[in-house]
C-alpha cells in the first residue's frame, strides 16, 4: 500500500518533497517546455504560409508570360522579345488599357477570367488592335468574336490547316485541344478542322485589326511550344504588330463587389467581449493548468470503420438515386489517386491530372477528361460505366508506370 501511494503522488507534491537544487531544474524545464512550443509554433506557421503561396504560384503558372513552369508561357515571350516586338505584361486593366493605349498599334493576349464582368473584358478588347484569345471559353469568344462558339475538344492527333490562312498555311500542323465553332459571326477563316470543330478562328476585331482564338493549354505554354508548329502559328498570330500587351488579371482586378467584412456586421461590444473571454480562458488555463508529465493511453470508447461510413453514403446516394453526387464521389477519390501516382501536386487541377494521365497511357485527352470531368450519368447504368471506365483508367496508369520501372 506504500508503494501504491507513493506512485500516485501529483508532480506538485513530488516538487514541493524535493531538495532545494531541485526547484531551478524543474523551472528550466518547464521553461524549455514553453520555448520548444513557441518554437514549433512559429515553424508551422512559416510552413503553413510558404505552402500557401506555392500553391498560389502553382495556380498563377497556367498560361502566365512570366512562368517557365511546363504550364507557363515564358518561352514564346521570350521567342517575341528575340524577335524585336516589345512585350509588355499587365496585370491589372489600368496598366493594360494605358499600355494600348501608349503602345498604338498594339496587340492584347488575353485568357478568360471569371474575375472580369463583360463590360470590362470587351472594354479592353475594344482597345486594341490585335487581338490573340488564348483560352477560348465561351463567353470570351463571343466577346472578341462575335457570334462564334467554343465547343468540345479535339482528338489528340496532329491536324492539317486546311484553311486559306496563310498564317496557318505555314505554321504547318498542330493539336488544337479545345474546338470552336464559327456559328453566327461572318467573315471568319476557320483552321484545323476536327471532330466537328476547329482549332483555330481568325476574323476582324472591333477596331479593324485582327481577332483569333485558339487554345494556348495546348499550343502556347512552354511543354507544347516546340511541338508541331505550335511555335510558329504563336508568333504569327502574336507578333504581327510591334507591341504585345499581355494581360493576365489577378484578383486585385475583380469586379466583384467587396462583401462587408464580419467586424462590420456585428455590434460594438463584440469585440471587447470575445478579448475578454479569450483573456479569461488563457488566465484560467495558466491557473488551473497541469504541469507537463507522462502521457496516458486510453482506449476510445468507438471505433468506427471507414468501410462503414462509406456503405451509408453509398445507401444514401442509391436511395436518392442521386448518380450526380455518386459520380463526383468516385471522380474525386479517382483524381487523387491518379495524382499521387502521377506525382503531380495537390494544387493540380482535374484537367492537368487528366491530360497527364491521357499522356502516360496513350489514351485520347478528350476521351480521359470526359471520364473525369465532362460526362453526366443519367442512369445507374451511366454510373457504373462511369465507374468501370475510371478502374479501367487507374489500371492503365499503375500498368504504364511500372513498365516505365520495369524500363529503367
Amino acid at each position: 500500500m506504500s508503494g501504491a501511494t507513493t506512485s500516485s503522488i501529483a508532480p506538485g507534491a513530488a516538487s514541493r518533497a524535493a531538495p532545494p537544487g531541485a526547484a531551478p531544474s524543474s523551472r528550466r524545464r518547464s521553461l524549455w517546455a514553453w520555448a520548444a512550443i513557441a518554437g514549433l509554433l512559429v515553424v508551422v506557421g512559416g510552413a503553413g504560409a510558404a505552402l500557401s503561396g506555392l500553391g498560389e504560384w502553382s495556380e498563377r503558372d497556367v498560361l502566365d508570360p512570366e512562368s517557365r513552369g511546363p504550364d507557363g508561357a515564358a518561352a514564346v515571350v521570350e521567342l517575341l522579345r528575340e524577335g524585336g516586338i516589345d512585350v509588355v505584361i499587365a496585370r491589372d486593366r489600368e496598366n493594360a488599357r494605358e499600355a494600348l493605349a501608349t503602345a498604338s498599334p498594339a496587340t492584347l493576349v488575353t485568357a478568360d477570367s471569371p474575375l472580369l464582368s463583360d463590360d470590362t473584358l470587351r472594354g479592353i478588347v475594344d482597345a486594341a488592335t490585335d487581338v490573340v484569345l488564348i483560352d477560348p471559353r465561351a463567353r470570351a469568344v463571343e466577346i472578341v468574336l462575335p457570334g462564334a462558339l467554343s465547343e468540345g475538344f479535339a482528338p489528340d492527333a496532329p491536324v492539317a490547316p486546311e484553311c486559306a490562312s496563310e498564317v496557318a498555311a505555314r505554321a504547318g500542323e498542330i493539336v488544337p485541344g479545345r474546338l470552336l465553332q464559327p456559328g453566327t459571326a461572318a467573315g471568319l477563316t476557320a483552321c484545323y478542322p476536327t471532330g466537328g470543330g476547329y482549332g483555330l478562328l481568325v476574323g476582324e476585331s472591333a477596331t479593324g485589326g485582327v481577332a483569333s482564338a485558339l487554345d494556348g493549354r495546348e499550343i502556347v505554354i512552354n511543354s507544347a511550344l516546340a511541338q508541331n508548329g505550335n511555335a510558329a502559328l504563336a508568333l504569327s498570330l502574336m507578333g504581327r504588330l510591334p507591341t504585345v500587351v499581355w494581360y493576365s488579371p489577378g484578383v486585385d482586378d475583380a469586379d466583384i463587389a467587396a462583401e462587408p467584412t464580419l467586424g462590420e456586421l456585428t455590434p460594438g461590444w463584440v469585440t471587447p467581449a470575445i478579448v475578454v473571454l479569450a483573456a479569461a480562458a488563457v488566465a484560467a488555463a495558466i491557473w488551473r493548468g497541469r504541469r507537463f508529465g507522462p502521457l496516458v493511453v486510453e482506449d476510445l470508447p468507438v471505433t468506427v470503420r471507414a468501410s462503414e461510413t462509406m456503405e451509408g453514403r453509398a445507401r444514401l446516394y442509391a436511395r436518392g438515386r442521386d448518380t450526380a453526387h455518386a459520380a463526383d464521389a468516385l471522380r474525386i477519390g479517382a483524381a487523387g489517386r491518379l495524382a499521387r501516382m502521377l506525382g503531380l501536386g495537390r494544387a493540380a487541377d482535374v484537367h492537368t491530372i487528366a491530360d497527364a494521365a491521357a499522356d502516360r497511357t496513350g489514351a485520347p485527352r478528350a476521351r480521359v477528361r470526359a471520364l473525369l470531368v465532362d460526362d453526366v450519368p443519367g442512369t445507374e447504368k451511366d454510373l457504373v460505366a462511369i465507374s468501370d471506365g475510371l478502374d479501367d483508367l487507374e489500371r492503365a496508369v499503375r500498368a504504364a508506370l511500372r513498365d516505365e520501372g520495369a524500363t529503367r
